[in-house]
């Protein structure tokens, strides 16, 4: 399976620092614009299926994307969140203390729970298949650390994806997984 990994575009709680977790977010003009560049890139790309997270800032990304696939379904679903913040949803960065803060979002053993689930769903249903998912980019890094079969622990010092970034990789039945891609956001230069 080919599975293209992408964030979503900039929000304007992204623009003001505000910590979003499971908040919709509304995407920016510079958002939209990235989404629709987004979709130009991957407009020539034969998906089968795209997941969307089914949060505003991912669905509206999706939606995007999906008007150069119309033909293509789209399945927004929960699995796709970005992290849970639960109390520390809507506060601005600079006030947050993250060493007293980390036992109040969800842990990274969580978020496995959901990456795995999603992965071996949309591998049993598309084994030969271009998947896309459209998410958020701490949820990307736990899909990359579980594809390269890392501690989940490990998505803690894994560099923060840029908005609308692509990362492709071939998954493989031998669970020799190989990324083609990470991070790329030349379809916004």
């Amino acid at each position: 399976m080919k599975l293209i990994l992408t964030r979503h575009g900039e929000t304007l709680e992204n623009k003001e620092g505000i910590l979003q977790g499971h908040l919709q977010g509304r995407l920016s003009e510079l958002g939209k614009d990235q989404a629709r560049k987004l979709a130009f890139r991957l407009k020539n790309e034969k998906i089968d299926f795209i997941y969307s997270s089914d949060l505003a800032r991912a669905a509206d990304t999706a939606r995007e994307i999906a008007k150069c696939h119309p033909d293509t379904p789209l399945n927004f679903v929960q699995e796709l969140r970005e992290m849970d913040l639960k109390g520390l949803t809507g506060k601005n960065k600079k006030e947050v203390r993250w060493e007293e803060s980390l036992h109040l979002i969800e842990d990274t053993q969580c978020q496995r729970k959901r990456v795995k689930k999603i992965m071996e769903e949309a591998y049993s249903k598309y084994p030969d298949g271009t998947i896309l998912f459209v998410a958020h980019s701490g949820i990307i890094s736990s899909l990359l650390a579980y594809i390269m079969n890392k501690d989940p622990d490990y998505v803690k010092g894994m560099k923060k994806l840029g908005n609308t970034s692509v990362s492709i990789v071939k998954i493989n039945p031998d669970g020799n997984h190989k990324i083609i891609l990470l991070d790329c956001m030349a379809h916004l230069e």
